[in-house]
């Protein structure tokens, strides 16, 4: 127990010192599903009214390892070329010492690429903010002494983001940026540079991705898919899945994040309208072979309002 509570502290130290670090967006590895979280371009592709929500738990059995956990909602505007939708992000350390929530209003307009509209071209705009919150006194469990940085700090600022997105029944991809302000965070709040306790500074992420779906006949369907995320200070992200899809209805597959992680992925078509998909990590890194560390894990559940005379969008991969 103790041994948990000192990788916990140590998981979140860089909070508390007076460097200055990078900060990443939150990763999911059934990025594939929660588009709309990291591409604003994507809102209203599917066609038709759309709720999603993301949970991922972090490092299972680390006392106070992050948890995400996302829900966006988005949809086309009838007879235009426009999409709009809502997403929140909320990132949780520490068993709530660091808190940040991302509330973001997105809207996108899209044109078709060819004569027959089986591909549309879209640019996405989202503006929001994020706030911060600090609360070091939910570290007394670890046998803190308390200290003057116990007194919660909460801190907004406003942000925006831009993404393309090109897709067709087969293919995607595109590139964004959700957040292009890079904010920092109690930077001598108190007027004296000698005095920063620490320094918390978002960075501007950069983000690639890409899907293919390939037909194999007898209702089976294989999309490979790929993930970059480009970050300065930080070593760049590639996530590779590689997913079956048969009869439209279960999905199963494996992914690698780059030095990082091996994951399994498994969804289910419940109803045309209800999707529920599921992801488990495993670290390749040291922390991963730690006897107290569980891995992570995802769950993923979709909604569409789909109207009686249109047609679920086929495949279901994106």
């Amino acid at each position: 127990m103790l041994k948990k509570s000192l990788l916990s502290l140590l998981l979140i130290f860089p909070l508390f010192c007076a460097n200055i670090f990078g900060q990443q967006d939150s990763q999911y590895t059934q990025y594939m599903f929660n588009t709309l979280s990291v591409n604003p371009a994507y809102a209203g592709s599917r066609g038709q009214l759309s709720f999603a929500s993301l949970y991922r738990s972090q490092w299972i059995g680390i006392n106070g390892a992050p948890e995400t956990f996302t829900v966006n909602l988005h949809s086309p505007i009838r007879n235009s070329r426009l999409g709009y939708g809502i997403s929140v992000v909320n990132d949780n350390i520490g068993d709530g010492a660091v808190q940040e929530t991302y509330l973001d209003g997105v809207i996108s307009y899209s044109l078709p690429a060819n004569q027959t509209n089986t591909a549309k071209f879209s640019f996405g705009l989202k503006i929001g903010g994020n706030l911060l919150n600090l609360d070091f006194s939910k570290l007394r469990n670890f046998d803190l002494e308390p200290t003057s940085a116990d007194v919660p700090d909460n801190r907004f600022a406003p942000n925006f983001g831009l993404g393309f997105y090109y897709h067709t029944d087969k293919f995607y991809a595109g590139v964004s940026v959700p957040n292009f302000l890079e904010t920092e965070y109690f930077d001598g709040s108190s007027g004296d540079a000698n005095s920063v306790n620490f320094l918390s500074a978002e960075r501007m992420n950069i983000y690639f991705i890409t899907g293919y779906v390939f037909d194999l006949g007898g209702n089976l369907q294989f999309k490979p898919a790929l993930l970059t995320k480009a970050v300065g200070g930080a070593p760049l992200q590639v996530d590779l899945s590689a997913s079956f899809l048969f009869a439209e209805r279960f999905s199963f597959g494996a992914a690698y994040r780059l030095d990082a992680a091996v994951s399994a992925l498994a969804g289910f078509q419940i109803t045309e309208q209800l999707m529920l998909g599921l992801a488990y990590d495993r670290e390749t890194t040291e922390l991963g072979a730690a006897r107290f560390n569980d891995g992570s894990f995802e769950v993923f559940l979709r909604l569409e309002l789909l109207k009686r005379f249109q047609r679920t969008i086929s495949p279901r991969f994106f």
